[in-house]
Order: structure tokens, then sequence, then C-alpha cells
């Protein structure tokens, strides 16, 4: 799929009012929340294989299908992007929704799952919704509305990547060793490692949801499809970091992503594509 936001600036000025649509997305997750609740860790979860030999299981199904309902409904005229459904309606406003990232910790009963929810407007994402319900934590972002997290007996805490702007002295994770050495690179993974104060493989979307915090300064990862990322985008700029693709390119079409802390990007650019 060639992403209209290949040939846009994420940077560029934004003019429009996206209170309504971020209201809509966190209404969303509320829904996908309560329907993918009701199956975790159920004995009789149903679970089977799709074409790709990755997992899928009955609340996979019934979650992205409360959030189109909810689409369809509310906001008719949008297209939206899933991974269970696939694609329909225009692109110049498309919902880009992950109803259960994380499946294969979910069908665990491991707690570590997320829905994504995301609204690209001429194919850059500029609202994200990422929520936890197991973990009861959320967070959450629109363009010019700043980045946000939810915090239990609080008010919502605004997210800011870190200051670290040493490489030595930097957190990084990586997702997994399989990744890497599947594009071959897992030289530049060690020569990474070995740079880095500190080098772990959290895995999936909390480890972005760390940098947006400002507990990590670099989170890279291959293999993603438009739905793993796109609500994370706006999350991560919004917290003042930065997200590119492995090259450093503005695209969620790519299969691949780097998010930092903004000051260290250009480094660990130069770091990742550096001779041996």
């Amino acid at each position: 799929m060639t992403s209209p936001a290949d040939s846009v600036s994420w940077s560029a000025p934004f003019d429009g009012d996206l209170g309504d649509d971020l209201a809509l997305a966190l209404r969303l997750a509320d829904a996908a929340d309560a329907v993918s609740m009701a199956r975790f860790d159920a004995a009789d979860l149903e679970v089977s294989l799709k074409a790709d030999a990755s997992h899928v299981t009955e609340a996979d199904l019934a979650t992205e299908r409360a959030i189109r309902g909810i689409l369809a409904a509310e906001r008719p005229s949008d297209g939206i992007l899933g991974e269970e459904f696939g694609t329909s309606g225009d692109v110049t406003r498309q919902w880009i929704v992950d109803p259960i990232d994380g499946t294969a910790n979910y069908l665990k009963g491991i707690p570590m799952w997320t829905t994504l929810i995301a609204l690209a407007i001429d194919g850059v994402p500029r609202v994200g919704v990422a929520s936890q319900p197991a973990l009861g934590r959320r967070w959450w972002a629109a363009t010019g509305l700043g980045a946000w997290t939810n915090v239990p007996g609080a008010e919502a805490r605004r997210l800011q990547v870190s200051g670290v702007d040493r490489i030595e002295d930097a957190s990084v994770s990586f997702q997994s060793i399989e990744q890497w050495d599947e594009v071959g690179r897992s030289d530049d993974l060690l020569r990474l490692s070995r740079a880095v104060w500190r080098d772990r493989g959290y895995g999936d979307t909390w480890p972005y949801m760390l940098l947006a915090e400002g507990r990590l300064e670099f989170v890279a990862e291959f293999g993603v499809k438009e739905y793993d990322i796109a609500a994370l985008v706006p999350i991560i700029t919004e917290a003042g970091g930065r997200f590119t693709d492995i090259d450093g390119a503005d695209s969620i079409a790519s299969r691949s992503s780097l998010a930092t802390n903004g000051i260290l990007h250009t480094p660990f650019l130069s770091l990742l594509t550096s001779a041996t």
C-alpha cells in the first residue's frame, strides 16, 4: 500500500481542529476495551490461524467490528484500514485500526496487548490512541493538542520525551533479535547495543509509550504494517520525539519504524548506517 504521507512532511503545519476526532477516538477505545476485556483470558477463547500463519482470536474480530460499527454511524464518509477486515472508503480521512496489537500475548493471558486507533488525514497520522485495558493504561494525542496518559487516581498527565543527548547515555528497545536478523541487520543491532547505556526488547506498543513518557530514547522494529504504528506517530511527535522509518523517511508504509526522543534521531540514524 502506498501512503500519501510518503510525499508529505509530518512536521508540516496543520490548521484543522482535531478535538472532536480525538474525542471520538477515545470513545472508540472505550468500546473496544469493553469487547476485548470481556474475552481476555477466557478458557474457551476461539483462536485460529490466518493465511500468513499469525494468530487471530474471536476478540480481535469482535473488537474491530465494534470500532467499525461506531465509525459507520458517526463518520460514514471516512475510510477505514483495519488489520482484520482490510480497507474501505476514502483515504483522505482514514481511520487505521489494530484491534489487538499483541494477539500472541492476549491469547496466552499476558496483559501486554493494546488496541491502536489512529486517524490519518491526507496520509499523515494526526490522531492516535493506544489503550491497554488489562493494565488500566491509555495514551492519546492529536496534532496541536499534545500527548497525554492516564494516571490512576489523578488527572491525565502530559507526556514529554527525555532530554538525553548522548547515545552512550541512552536506553533503547529493539523489539526482537529475530526481526533484525531477518532483514540482514543483526550487525547493526549489535553495534547499537554496544554504543548505548542499556538495551532491552520490551516488545509491541509498550516501548513506544515508554519513549513518549521519557523513559527510553530509541525504539525500532521491522515488519510493521500501517495499523501497527499509525497511532503511535502523533503520540511520539506530540510528546516532542521524532518518528520515521529506519532510513529516516516520514512513512508508515515502509515496513520499518524508528522512534526517538528527537535529539538523538540523526545520531542514531548515522550509527545504524555506519560501516562496522
